[in-house]
């Protein structure tokens, strides 16, 4: 199977790509309000969030803080990023036969 490797990582392969390419593909193709009421679950998912760090973090040193930890730990959230990509897509897709 090594040698079939490559053709799993074809950004551009119509079952492949990343979790981020196969995000947009949806998020374009899919109903508007289902896309919307997503978009409205991650910003209320950031806002909690928000709120949470703000509770042992000023406003002004927020963005320094996001910025180190985004930096320090870049492998551990860009894998966060693609489950994300996943999670959000998957919630998409289940809902469009309903």
């Amino acid at each position: 199977m090594p040698k079939y490797t490559a053709l799993l990582e074809d950004e551009d392969d119509i079952f492949g790509g990343t979790p981020k390419s196969k995000f947009w593909d949806i998020v374009n193709t899919a109903n508007d309000d289902l896309v919307k009421e997503q978009i409205d679950v991650l910003l209320e998912k950031f806002a909690v969030m928000e709120s949470l760090l703000l509770e042992t973090h000023d406003e002004e040193k927020l963005s320094k803080v996001i910025e180190e930890y985004s930096f320090k730990n870049s492998s551990d959230v860009e894998l966060s990023k693609k489950s994300a990509y996943i999670h959000v897509t998957t919630e998409i897709i289940s809902r469009l036969d309903s």
